[in-house]
């Protein structure tokens, strides 16, 4: 009797069972060598699941059964080698019969009668309950390590996998990579400004080095654009583990905090959903000038490659407006006068820090007592947070619940500490912003004739609203609401805004 081998192992059963592939190649042929028949070839299939139909080498053996018709048995180490399922065997020996062919069992040894069928059944209904039993217990050892903060999967770039030996027990953790770790941060710094489009921030992240290893096989390669979008919405990097919809407090630590992350997703938000537009001629001065006669913004124009003009989008919308085109060489210089004109004298500065010294203090007074209500707010929602999460563990709240009370929980909380945040720092960390703000306006321009033009762009937004332009010079400048509150507190001294004559500060 003609007969082929089928042959089949994962990588898991072969570790904790020890049906090597080897191992069940020996018993199959010496069954078929005591029983006479003839072998003619071997099919296997490594490290795939019984519980798919979808093996190539099942499908090979199949096929090549089906149509040359000269195999009368399949034979198996175990009738489990075969298909982990009642449905796949059914439709595997439909199969066989067919085409005249029959299984043998090496271990099972089962009869080609109606009592041999019948036991062929029962073991391949045991198989199907070994295998769903196993996957059970794995889905239940994987969330219950989840809920204990552990990883299941491997870590994200930014992080990395390593086994510690403790008392002879080796623990798999989640560790920050020292090397990679800064610049997932960076992207996420990045990105939170809006100045950076994820192609930008991928171009970033390319230069500056960043590589992931997707498999041992493989050399490390660049991150890919969506790679980046999926790193920005990942929220392990916040030291949390998100499985079927839940999220768990992981052991591993930060790499970022959760306003960066809220403040990224904002900045997503705001994209538009069909993709970023690239920019075909970028200047540092877009986005910050516009039109004094329309106030339309305006928009840069490089001609020939070599010459840069601003120009008004108003005209565009085929408005009346008549604003002509204006080099770009003289609104550089027009703004970098600007700079010299808003600088803070050091006497002024002095009197300026000094003012809102006490300013500060006495705001900070004032809150503490909303300060203290909304930490003690944060404290029962994180209690009845920790109170939910053990009523589902113990089976009291169904999984949909948990979603829709976790979401609303998580809300408050952010919604509180987002209101304790814009209460003020503390006092030495308003001080450092105090001492920075005043630092840049009484040397703004000295530090602006220095930087490089993706800086000066941060200047920009940093100290001005919008800057308008007429008849091919600056109309007024609409500064930031801090340094226009800056620029009116000092404003009795003549001495700090010296020049400053057809410019009109914004209102506080």
């Amino acid at each position: 009797m003609r007969c082929v081998v089928y042959l089949r192992v994962s990588t898991r059963e072969q570790a904790e069972e020890g049906y090597s592939i080897p191992a069940q190649r020996e018993a199959c042929l010496k069954y078929i060598k005591d029983a006479g028949w003839t072998f003619v070839d071997e099919y296997s299939d490594r490290g795939e699941s019984a519980r798919s139909q979808d093996r190539p080498q099942l499908q090979e053996m199949l096929a090549r059964i089906t149509r040359d018709k000269d195999i009368q048995a399949v034979v198996v180490h175990k009738i489990d080698r075969l298909a982990r399922n009642m449905e796949d065997h059914v439709a595997i020996k439909a199969i066989l019969k067919r085409a005249n062919a029959g299984l043998v069992s090496v271990v099972e040894n089962i009869e080609d009668s109606a009592s041999g069928r019948l036991v062929e059944g029962i073991h391949a209904l045991m198989a199907e309950f070994y295998s769903a039993n196993l996957a059970a217990e794995v889905r239940k050892g994987m969330l219950q390590k989840i809920k204990s903060g552990g990883c299941v999967t491997r870590a994200p770039i930014g992080y990395k996998n390593v086994r510690e030996t403790i008392q002879g027990r080796t623990i798999a953790k989640v560790v920050i990579d020292d090397e990679t770790s800064p610049l997932i941060n960076l992207a996420f710094r990045l990105y939170a400004t809006g100045d950076y489009s994820i192609s930008r921030v991928t171009e970033v992240l390319d230069k500056r080095g960043l590589r992931y290893q997707h498999s041992k096989k493989k050399p490390p390669q660049a991150l890919s654009r969506s790679a980046v979008a999926a790193l920005l919405t990942n929220r392990f990097y916040l030291g949390i583990i998100s499985y079927q919809g839940v999220d768990y407090p992981g052991l591993h630590e930060a790499i970022i905090d959760t306003e960066l992350f809220r403040r990224v997703g904002e900045t997503l938000k705001a994209r538009d959903a069909a993709g970023e537009r690239v920019r075909k001629h970028p200047h540092y001065l877009k986005g910050t000038l516009f039109c004094g006669e329309c106030g339309s913004r305006m928009s840069y124009l490089l001609a020939k490659q070599r010459y840069g003009y601003f120009y008004c989008l108003g005209q565009k919308k085929r408005t009346d407006c008549a604003e002509s085109y204006t080099s770009s060489d003289e609104l550089e210089r027009a703004v970098e006068e600007l700079y010299e004109k808003i600088q803070l004298s050091p006497e002024a500065a002095a009197k300026l820090r000094s003012d809102l010294e006490r300013e500060i203090v006495r705001r900070c007074s004032s809150s503490l007592k909303e300060k203290k209500a909304l930490a003690k707010k944060t404290e029962q929602l994180t209690a009845e947070q920790f109170k939910l999460m053990q009523a589902y563990y113990a089976e009291a709240v169904p999984l949909e619940i948990l979603k829709v009370e976790q979401t609303r929980l998580s809300a408050e909380i952010m919604l509180c500490e987002e209101r304790m945040s814009a209460l003020g720092a503390r006092e030495e960390q308003a001080q450092r912003v105090l001492e920075l703000a005043i630092h840049l306006i009484s040397d703004c321009h000295s530090a602006y004739m220095k930087v490089k033009p993706e800086t000066r762009r941060l200047f920009n937004q940093a100290f001005f609203e919008a800057i308008y332009v007429k008849d091919r010079k600056l109309q007024r400048a609409q500064r930031t609401e801090l340094f226009a509150a800056l620029c009116l507190r000092e404003g009795s001294h003549k001495e700090s805004l010296v020049g400053l004559t057809g410019f009109e500060p914004a209102t506080p």
